[in-house]
């Protein structure tokens, strides 16, 4: 099995979850990258001295998103529910290995994702076939005046769904003191527990299904 942790720089959370699991379970096949990237920048010194506190020793350097890296992981784990949207756009061919910590180890944010990804696709057909059935009698200005209006209930609706996982990212400690970086760790050590005990429990590409 073979884990890819994705963040924006592949210096603070990514490498951070990466020897976090590594440490957890050392047979298991880890790497990391980030959507932004510079090749070749070594880990955030406070990124190595909080992780060093644990006793874990990280030998870092950054890379970016390579789609020969998303060939190689079984597993892609992205930091927030941005880095997932933005692989998806960039990469949608590799979607199904996407999810992010927190929705891959909890199924209440993984279903909120899933009704919210389900509501979205569901308001843009609705607006298309609106949008084609009006479009010969309104300006676009009047049928975007129309259309919110037809659509309120389903607008309230995703927004009240986008607050249920605006908790479903881990924090980014970038730019902060030692302190958020213990935070960020404390955050991150807590949910890849459960990843590796996911793993070592169901043995492969299963989410953990107790709340």
């Amino acid at each position: 099995m073979r884990i890819l942790f994705i963040c924006t720089g592949n210096t603070c959370r990514s490498p951070m979850a990466e020897h976090l699991l590594r440490h957890k379970l050392p047979s298991l096949e880890v790497k990391s990258a980030g959507i932004y990237a510079v090749e070749n920048l070594p880990a955030n010194k406070n990124a190595q001295l909080v992780l060093q506190e644990k006793g874990i020793e990280i030998n870092h350097y950054s890379q970016p998103v390579t789609e020969k890296l998303l060939h190689w992981a079984d597993l892609v784990i992205t930091m927030t529910i941005q880095h997932k949207h933005s692989l998806i756009l960039e990469y949608p061919s590799f979607q199904e290995k996407y999810y992010t910590l927190k929705e891959y180890v909890t199924p209440s944010i993984q279903k909120s994702l899933e009704n919210l990804t389900k509501a979205y696709a569901q308001l843009e057909q609705e607006r298309a076939q609106f949008i084609q059935e009006h479009e010969q009698e309104y300006s676009m200005n009047k049928l975007n005046e129309l259309m919110v209006a037809k659509f309120k209930n389903k607008i309230e609706e995703i927004r009240q769904l986008e607050k249920t996982i605006v908790n479903g990212d881990v924090q980014d400690p970038f730019g902060g003191d030692i302190h958020i970086y213990r935070d960020t760790l404390k955050e991150l050590d807590s949910y890849i527990s459960k990843l590796a005990k996911n793993i070592k429990s169901n043995g492969g590409l299963q989410n953990d299904q107790e709340t």
